[in-house]
């Protein structure tokens, strides 16, 4: 005999529309708290199918039953029977054909689907040749756009989904390979305005620059938009002397000529350092570094610098540059 909850749950699937409304709003009212999440977890056979058909209703019940989602997937085993089902391939399917506001939870459901392996693997598309890394070009396209052309910014959780994928070998070679240009889009998005959008982009970074090893050449094609990024957050708040900016690229030397705010996040500026750290532990990383003036401007920033933590990052970096300074110095 079926409980109470399981009628709730397959009222879900009736052809009523008042009944599937009324039953998606008690629904997602129950997966607001730790109770409710532990008892619905107990029929994902029926709930989890259930609540993906509903994805494609109208919005007052594909609201809910997007939220609904995105609190259940964070139980890692309903997650896990979610990717299973190919919520990932359906929810890109849908994500370029709903409200905005439905978009930016199943932008949200897709970060908590790519905290799982096999998430992240359905995301990549691996083992599709032929599609395989289309939903990430689609999801940076839309993460790159200009924050100001949509107010309530729907793509911005792009940048955890970003981080996630970059976590594991197989989204790093995607985001550094150069016939797509990914990472080159995303590090772009280093000045945002926004915190969430910031710290994925250098989260993701950091992550990338793990395959300096192999994938220094690709990383450095990039490097007009890589140094800025990496070396604004730590160059410190002075004004830089033209000796000094002189020898640097022109977007570089020319942002640290003027004021500017420093950025606030130490956790950032300990990011931009360990990446910078990667990249100079490679022989050709390290003279790239000596060729714009980095080692000075490492310097500066350091001398302004007062978060133990970034200190010592700044630290680590300083003892490769020391240990290294001579041979680069003589060459340059």
């Amino acid at each position: 005999m079926a409980t109470e909850l399981e009628e709730l749950i397959q009222f879900l699937s009736s052809p009523s529309p008042q009944l599937r409304k009324g039953a998606i709003d008690i629904v997602q009212g129950l997966t607001g708290s730790e109770d409710g999440l532990q008892s619905l977890a107990k029929y994902p056979t029926i709930l989890l199918p259930s609540l993906a058909r509903l994805l494609r209703e109208q919005k007052d019940v594909a609201e809910p039953a997007a939220e609904a989602l995105v609190n259940l997937s964070q139980n890692s085993d309903l997650a896990a029977k979610m990717i299973e089902l190919g919520l990932i391939g359906a929810v890109m399917d849908l994500l370029y054909n709903v409200d905005s506001s439905i978009r930016q939870l199943l932008v949200m459901l897709l970060v908590n689907l790519t905290q799982l392996d096999t998430g992240i693997a359905s995301l990549l598309q691996t083992g599709d040749d032929k599609m395989q890394g289309l939903y990430v070009m689609k999801i940076v396209r839309s993460f790159c756009r200009s924050e100001s052309e949509s107010s309530d910014d729907p793509f911005e959780h792009v940048a955890s989904i970003l981080v996630n994928i970059s976590k594991k070998e197989a989204g790093r070679k995607l985001l550094l390979d150069p016939k797509r240009g990914l990472l080159k889009q995303i590090i772009r998005q280093y000045d945002s305005t926004s915190q969430l959008r910031k710290n994925g982009v250098f989260g993701t970074l950091r992550n990338c620059c793990f395959e300096a090893e192999g994938q220094l050449q690709n990383l450095l094609l990039i490097a007009e938009f890589l140094w800025p990024a990496l070396l604004l957050p730590v160059a410190g708040n002075k004004v830089y002397k033209e000796e000094d900016t002189s020898k640097m690229p022109l977007e570089l030397g020319t942002a640290l000529s003027i004021e500017r705010e420093q950025i606030d996040d130490p956790e950032i500026r300990v990011q931009a350092l360990e990446a910078i750290y990667m990249i100079i532990l490679q022989d050709a990383g390290r003279r790239a570094f000596w060729s714009i003036n980095g080692p000075r401007i490492l310097q500066v920033g350091y001398e302004d610098e007062q978060n133990p933590k970034v200190m010592e990052a700044y630290e680590r970096v300083g003892s490769l540059l020391i240990h290294s300074g001579g041979d680069e110095e003589s060459r340059n």
